[in-house]
């Protein structure tokens, strides 16, 4: 994996940490690749049961693309078809680390330390938690460069803050404080900037240690309920209950309940 990105498993927890602050962490190919890999390497690795999504340096958390690296890549790639070209980097990046974020079988907190703009933002909003510098900010971007969504930010951001706020947030982007980010529902918690990795870290491992299959059936579930009625989201809520009730954690839960003890979970 690229030094753009650090990944470390300890205790559970998978913390993947964009790391070129030189660059406001800037997502150039390398760092790309390796953002999907690790997220995927989080996703599928069964021994991790939380993932800690953070940045390097105190300005900013991710601010999209590379321009300058994209520039050249659209100068270089002049007549390419749709499959080549530059904006390829949808489908074969921003699509899979999403996809990898948003559904892992486990929680995924966001600890966003300055700038989330552009796919930046919508990597912040793929994940279940976010938990919010209050020097950081967030901004759309995609507008700006006469650019459509990407990253995920046209399924996420409604759902975060409303259809006709997401429009509005898109049409006209603007920079939104951690104030205004928490006002709106896309920041869960926002901390004064030098608290933000002890307590990012902190709650990342409080979900690292809780019941993991109880997390993976809640994020399933809140999908789910989003785009189906409600029959069907109560028929899904008795298939996800029962698939929790059967793992050692809801038992380990239960005793421990009884014996007035804290529970020690497994995670499966």
């Amino acid at each position: 994996m690229a030094d753009t990105v650090l990944y470390e498993v300890s205790d559970g927890l998978a913390t993947i940490t964009l790391n070129r602050p030189e660059a406001m962490n800037a997502l150039d190919v390398e760092t790309k690749v390796a953002l999907r890999d690790a997220a995927r390497a989080a996703a599928d690795d069964g021994a991790v049961r939380a993932v800690l999504l953070t940045a390097a340096g105190d300005r900013a958390f991710c601010v999209g693309q590379d321009l300058k690296e994209h520039v050249g890549l659209l100068a270089a790639g002049e007549g390419a078809g749709p499959d080549e070209g530059v904006m390829s980097t949808v489908r074969e990046h921003y699509n899979p680390i999403v996809r990898a974020l948003a559904g892992a079988a486990k929680p995924v907190v966001a600890a966003v330390n300055g700038v989330a703009a552009g796919a930046g933002f919508g990597f912040a909003l793929a994940a279940d938690y976010r938990i919010v510098a209050d020097t950081a900010s967030f901004n759309t971007s995609f507008a700006g460069v006469a650019l459509t969504a990407d990253s995920g930010i046209s399924w996420t951001l409604p759902r975060a803050v409303g259809a006709s706020r997401a429009a509005d947030l898109l049409l006209f982007p603007r920079t939104l404080t951690a104030q205004e980010a928490y006002d709106l529902g896309i920041a869960h918690r926002v901390v004064p900037s030098a608290e933000l990795a002890a307590e990012a870290l902190g709650l990342a491992r409080r979900l690292a240690a809780g019941p993991t299959v109880a997390y993976a059936a809640l994020k399933e579930s809140l999908s789910y309920a989003l785009s189906h009625s409600l029959e069907e989201a109560l028929e899904k809520e008795d298939e996800l209950q029962t698939r929790a009730g059967a793992s050692q954690d809801h038992r380990i839960a239960v005793r421990a309940f009884v014996a007035k003890e804290k529970p020690v979970y497994l995670g499966r």
